[in-house]
């Protein structure tokens, strides 16, 4: 059975990018086009990995990485353009477990650790 990864981003180009190189490499994706889709989603199909943008609609990354890690310790990379030091430190005190900037390459190769 496939790894399950969620994929939380509100830029369809971004999700596309993901989720197609991710499906190649074998793993069942879903995909949530904002915070709270995603928190619900996350609850509903239990992933083993989380992508997860920081800046969306209705809920941004930061309170879904807070509300889930109230319940779950799934891995959570957070991918965004934010670059500053400080937003890093924040996504991972919050629980984001790495942190991917945005834009990156499709020739980088990505991989999230699971086997």
């Amino acid at each position: 059975m496939p790894k399950k990864i969620l994929i939380v981003d509100d830029e369809p180009q971004i999700v596309e990018i993901c989720r197609d190189y991710l499906k190649a490499a074998g793993y069942e994706i879903v995909t949530a086009n904002n915070g709270a889709q995603g928190v619900s989603l996350a609850r509903r199909e239990k992933p083993d990995l989380i992508v997860l943008d920081l800046m969306m609609p209705e809920m941004d990354g930061l309170d879904v990485c807070r509300a889930l890690r109230r319940e779950s310790d799934v891995p959570i990379i957070m991918l965004t353009a934010r670059v500053e030091e400080t937003d890093k430190l924040i996504g991972l005190e919050l629980g984001a477990d790495d942190y991917i900037t945005k834009p990156f390459s499709g020739d980088n190769e990505i991989t999230f650790g699971l086997v």
